[in-house]
């Protein structure tokens, strides 16, 4: 089994967090502001998730910093995957105790022939639902499955319910770039402050 270790700092009522998360596959460091502009500052080595991560940090409004080195030799799957394991988990932390915010987002965006509809619901109960074909099996150099790998990924770790639908479309990239952006959309949604709601956790539980 591979070590892990993990390290956060900056306190949730900030809503900033920053971890570092180290395997014998990968070596993962990761910033993030939820109440930013959208600043990205994105290395991964694969030039593709680089330009989708800056198109969710932009369009989340949140901002992101992220540091990745991997085994790219053999693949892009566990550079892509744990990016988006350490993603969710700092996203997870900056929310803390989640009061205030509004929970649930939702948003449906297309990108020239392709449309794609992200629905969030900050629940702390972790479900992630895909429903999305490519037509080819590469964009550049990288494999267009591993996207469902990453949202995957993203949601378990953020302890949230992500459905990603394509509605339309045919051209890989453009799928690929609205599924990225609808779910930043939804992600600004979600996690924004509710001014009616004050400090309640949104929830008739009292805790999400």
């Amino acid at each position: 089994m591979a070590a892990l270790r993990f390290r956060a700092t900056g306190p949730a009522m900030n809503r900033t967090a920053s971890l570092t998360r180290t395997t014998s596959e990968t070596d993962i460091a990761l910033s993030l502001a939820l109440d930013g502009t959208g600043k990205a500052e994105i290395a991964t080595g694969i030039g593709f998730l680089d330009h989708m991560l800056t198109a969710l940090a932009r369009h989340s409004l949140i901002d992101l910093s992220v540091r990745a080195t991997g085994d790219l030799y053999i693949d892009f799957h566990h550079t892509t995957e744990d990016v988006g394991i350490v993603l969710g988990r700092a996203v997870a932390q900056a929310l803390g105790e989640k009061r205030g915010i509004r929970r649930f987002g939702q948003a449906l965006v297309p990108m020239d022939e392709a449309l794609a509809e992200a629905a969030i619901d900050i629940s702390g109960r972790p479900f992630f639902a895909w429903d999305v074909a490519f037509e080819r099996p590469k964009v550049g150099e990288m494999d267009t499955e591993l996207f469902e790998e990453f949202f995957r990924a993203f949601a378990m770790n953020a302890l949230l319910t992500l459905h990603v639908t394509r509605r339309a479309g045919h051209n890989a990239h453009h799928v690929a770039e609205a599924c990225f952006k609808a779910t930043a959309r939804a992600l600004r949604m979600a996690v924004e402050p509710d001014p009616r709601a004050g400090d309640a956790v949104p929830s008739t539980k009292g805790s999400l």
